[in-house]
């Protein structure tokens, strides 16, 4: 996991779960490495999942509006200007 007083890194952590898949995934690793590409697997697994909660949360203490309730509003994506 990360350190509270490092910056964790959503898009290096899905990496290198990325990575550990298709090692994992080639089947030429021992029983002790598998579980330990595993556990590490589920470690980035779940820090990836507590960094989605924490910017859903994020998003909707930002969308509440002036009464204090939560409005959901479509999201509708800019267009290239470049």
């Amino acid at each position: 996991m990360t350190r509270k007083n490092e910056e964790f890194d959503f898009e290096k952590s899905l990496g290198e779960l990325e990575e550990l898949v298709e090692v994992m995934e080639q089947g030429d690793l021992s029983l002790e490495d598998s579980l330990k590409h595993f556990e590490r697997g589920i470690a980035l697994t779940r820090a990836c999942h507590q960094a989605l909660s924490d910017a859903e949360q994020k998003v909707k203490i930002l969308m509440k509006d002036q009464d204090g309730k939560e409005s959901l509003v479509e999201f509708t994506p800019e267009e290239d200007q470049s």
